[in-house]
């Protein structure tokens, strides 16, 4: 596919999105994932490559699958089934799952408002 971007640009592009996602700076990205803020900046820049440990770090602090981050999956939702929250409300039953489909709706709801303003 002659048009297909490089997959180190794939990541660049995937690691700003993924992080836009969650509403996080890039300082905030590396507080996360343990990191000085610079390196987020040159991994979305491209002037510097995440090692293995790195993607992964990356990966766990943005709960989104490194399949995701490296374009081998087109929409960050197929992450869900590597989200530890996910997995936790899997778990639940009857009415407390329930409980925590309208928690999860009210904070997204909330969070969208925030967006809104």
């Amino acid at each position: 596919m002659p048009d297909e971007p490089l997959p180190s640009v794939i990541f660049q592009q995937r690691l700003r999105k993924a992080r836009e996602i969650r509403g996080w700076s890039q300082s905030d990205l590396a507080t996360n994932a343990g990191m000085p803020s610079s390196s987020i900046a040159h991994f979305e820049t491209g002037t510097r490559k995440p090692s293995f440990d790195t993607l992964r770090r990356l990966a766990n602090a943005l709960d989104m699958t490194t399949d995701f981050l490296l374009g081998r999956v087109e929409n960050p939702g197929l992450a869900e089934a590597g989200d530890p929250l996910y997995r936790d409300v899997g778990k639940l039953t009857g009415s407390d799952r329930e409980i925590a489909r309208d928690f999860l709706k009210l904070l997204a709801e909330r969070n969208a408002a925030k967006k809104g303003e």
